[in-house]
């Protein structure tokens, strides 16, 4: 079974969780979206996509330039336009995000690129799951690095079917 995982990580929490995915899948280790070929062209059986939740959804220049002048490594794209790139994929695809632990507050990033890859053909097969990080540049929450090995080997079970 053919597994990539892609993330876009500022702060490095969205890059931990999708380390801790891999783990659990026994899959290679995750990619940058900078560094991840063209979403078109891409041939797997699994495509796992992580990215932090930006102003309610995917990141934007502008909240990627904002997430830098707090501290955040600078990204040269995100998910949003990786995915906006694609004419057409019919990958299925599992969603995965980090948010600010808050009651109520709106908005996730794996919702926002599931519309997206939804509307060029893509299946998800799982998520969006949602890790949890205690203020814009973290920590991740206690356990959350766990739960993402837990998720990952979960996925693995879509992978045996």
């Amino acid at each position: 079974m053919r597994i990539m995982i892609v993330y876009e990580s500022a702060w490095g929490h969205t890059r931990m969780i999708a380390e801790a995915i891999a783990e659990g899948l026994g899959a290679e280790p995750p990619i940058s979206v900078e560094d991840a070929s063209p979403l078109s062209g891409l041939e797997v059986d699994l495509l796992v996509l992580g990215g932090p939740t930006h102003a309610f959804g995917l990141s934007r220049p502008s909240t990627r330039e904002d997430a830098h002048r707090r501290g955040g490594r600078r990204l040269s794209t995100g998910l949003r336009e990786w995915i906006d790139e694609a004419a057409v994929s019919s990958l299925s695809v599992a969603l995965f995000d980090t948010k600010v632990h808050r009651p109520n507050l709106p908005g996730s990033a794996a919702k926002s690129a599931a519309k997206k890859l939804h509307r060029i053909g893509c299946r998800v097969v799982a998520g969006p799951e949602h890790f949890w990080v205690e203020d814009y540049g973290g920590p991740l929450l206690a356990d959350e690095v766990e739960r993402a090995r837990e998720w990952g080997a979960q996925l693995n079970q879509l992978t045996v079917a």
